[in-house]
């Protein structure tokens, strides 16, 4: 009996010291690309997850109206503009402690041109965003796989052609039939990334009014929700290279084929490299915007760092 208590206790000591909090590479920048990884896929299941609920799950479970429509209502889109806001904040709490949960690369690359992030980091952190997003859409398809291919048959839809755009925009995005060139969708990408990184930039300067008590989180979410409410129609929102590409490839692999990659559309033609070249520029757009309009000014005048909240024991004061 001893001796196994002391085999089991030295085989948790071997973990604890090779993989658990003792192993010495946790307090690398290894540690940070997991905290990448973990952040984006909790950003994915609920936001994949949602989708698929809104596009498949409720029609085919006989909670909609009939079992082949979706978007009935203005009530549908809100389901997953929510459902996006709160994708974002937990997956902001899940990784920011360790990485600051970029969670996007159009951040992460902002972060290092405007505000010094190393950029040796950016592709490590970029890999583990799409892998986190990968990863998560497979099991979002594994949880959702029934609901999926009964909807696609209701719909006579094709998997792989034009006709399987529904189901396979719960993983990534695509241009509404209106367009018929890339130029549209780009814009409005680029919009929508400006828009996010510039007000995460102004969210997290300690030079302006950043939220106090943990919020910020919350205010992030808020943002995502309030462009796809106001910008999320004509491209579907992707403002996340990661959040579009990771799923777009595991959807290729599920038997999307062209409809995944390169992203043909009845409409348009290789729309994949959209949701990833637009949210980058995008993003160094805002960030150039905010600095110019807001940060700039607050340095040239000397402005303090606002005081945050400090977390003593149970308590929470005010400094």
């Amino acid at each position: 009996m001893a001796e196994t208590t002391t085999e089991a206790r030295g085989m948790r000591g071997v973990w604890h010291v090779r993989m658990g909090a003792g192993a010495a590479w946790r307090k690398t920048v290894w540690g940070e690309f997991l905290s990448e990884y973990l952040g984006t896929f909790v950003l994915i299941m609920f936001g994949d997850g949602v989708v698929a609920m809104a596009v498949a799950a409720l029609n085919q479970s006989g909670r909609a109206a009939t079992n082949h429509t979706i978007f009935l209502a203005t009530g549908d889109w809100l389901l997953i503009t929510w459902g996006w806001c709160v994708a974002v904040v937990l997956g902001i709490y899940v990784a920011g402690g360790i990485s600051g949960a970029h969670i996007n690369p159009a951040v992460t690359i902002s972060l290092a041109a405007k505000r010094g992030f190393p950029w040796t980091k950016v592709p490590h952190y970029i890999t583990a965003q799409v892998a986190g997003a990968f990863t998560a859409a497979a099991l979002v398809y594994l949880n959702y796989k029934d609901a999926i291919n009964s909807y696609n048959k209701v719909t006579h839809a094709v998997k792989g052609e034009p006709s399987s755009t529904a189901s396979f925009s719960i993983f990534a995005t695509f241009p509404a039939p209106y367009f018929h060139n890339w130029v549209g969708p780009f814009i409005d990408e680029l919009i929508g990334t400006a828009l996010l990184v510039g007000i995460v930039l102004a969210v997290i300067d300690q030079l302006n009014l950043p939220p106090k008590g943990n919020l910020a989180p919350w205010i992030i979410g808020i943002i995502v929700a309030g462009i796809g409410m106001s910008y999320g129609a004509n491209s579907g929102y992707a403002i996340n290279p990661a959040r579009d590409f990771g799923p777009r490839l595991f959807a290729y692999f599920a038997g999307w084929d062209g409809v995944a990659l390169p992203g043909n559309y009845s409409n348009m033609s290789n729309y994949w490299w959209i949701p990833i070249v637009a949210p980058i520029v995008g993003g160094l757009i805002g960030a150039l915007v905010y600095d110019f309009f807001i940060n700039h000014v607050l340095r040239a005048r000397g402005e303090p760092p606002t005081a945050d909240v400090e977390t003593r024991g149970e308590v929470v004061e005010e400094l």
